[in-house]
């Protein structure tokens, strides 16, 4: 059964970098889609970023496009998420989840109830933003 597991959550100060790591056991057909969740206290759970597993598209919500990279080395079966220039805004936990696709858009619409479509989810990774 496919695992994954997140890390390099931390504390940060505003505007600093952070770069997570999402490493799958395997990543098969039906799970080769990876996306970023964060989730805030008392907050739902908000999808950041995802990687295809068709071509490696990559997609972001508009909070954090611009700042945030995601990436894949399939070597290590390993999809990170590089984060620059963080704001206070960005702190909660960090989790990964794998699909067959990617489901943070349809169309151009910023589908904000996606993590639903996922089965698959890491633990999650803490990461605080603050002085």
């Amino acid at each position: 059964q496919l695992q994954l597991v997140e890390s390099g959550g931390g504390l940060v100060q505003p505007g600093g970098s952070l770069r997570l790591s999402c490493v799958a056991s395997e990543f098969t057909k039906d799970h080769s889609a990876v996306a970023w969740f964060r989730q805030a206290p008392g907050k739902e759970r908000e999808g950041v970023s995802c990687i295809s597993g068709a071509d490696d598209s990559t997609y972001y919500s508009n909070s954090v496009r611009g700042r945030f990279t995601i990436s894949r080395d399939k070597a290590k079966n390993t999809v990170y998420l590089q984060m620059n220039l963080l704001k206070p805004e960005d702190s909660g936990v960090y989790y990964c989840a794998a699909d067959r696709s990617c489901h943070l858009y349809a169309g151009d619409s910023y589908r904000r109830r996606s993590h639903l479509e996922y089965e698959v989810w890491g633990q999650g990774t803490q990461v605080t933003v603050s002085t």
